[in-house]
């Protein structure tokens, strides 16, 4: 189901955007909503400008996907909309939080203390689940070129196969991709 809206977004239409991608992505797998939301069902932005967002997010410091809510906010409202969205994301998660610690602790040693354990588990599989699915689906539609599926294929063998360090595969392989892909647009 895809609805696109047509002009800027009202602020209580980012807040409670970004408000239900806190409550449905809570656990992992925001970046997966969160496009799915602005980019998908909404239309505030197209698979470009989310990618271009998303990467400078991981650049600043701070949680990447605060950074994105953050980011998309003042692209569509400013600082009013950068808040919107930020309260949106990350109010209901915290209350989520305290709530579930509290009941966590306190059920430590009742029969049914292991429910919460469990339950957060699950919600983990989910995440990881929703975070590949997002990744494979933006692949398939902004990975065509030899030079960016050589370097997908070669980070995800070196860490999820070979098991490297992240920080030394990056070190490597972000110099490596940077001059692949200039010589590339170069010929």
């Amino acid at each position: 189901m895809e609805t696109r809206s047509t002009g800027q977004p009202t602020l209580s239409s980012l807040f409670s955007s970004f408000m239900r991608i806190g409550l449905a992505a809570f656990g992992g797998g925001l970046a997966a909503w969160t496009r799915r939301e602005v980019v998908q069902t909404r239309g505030w932005m197209d698979d470009k400008q989310f990618l271009s967002g998303y990467a400078l997010s991981q650049l600043i410091p701070g949680a990447t996907n605060v950074n994105l809510a953050v980011f998309i906010g003042t692209q569509m409202r400013g600082i009013a909309g950068a808040l919107a969205c930020f309260l949106g994301l990350t109010a209901p998660p915290v209350v989520i939080v305290l709530i579930t610690g509290y009941l966590y602790l306190h059920s430590q040693g009742q029969p049914s203390g292991p429910w919460v354990g469990a339950a957060l588990e699950g919600m983990g599989a989910v995440a990881i689940g929703l975070s590949l699915g997002t990744g494979v689906r933006l692949g398939q539609r902004n990975i065509r070129a030899v030079v960016p599926v050589a370097t997908v294929l070669a980070v995800t063998i070196a860490i999820g196969v070979l098991g490297y360090p992240l920080v030394e595969v990056l070190a490597v392989m972000l110099p490596v991709s940077l001059a692949a892909t200039w010589l590339a647009r170069k010929r």
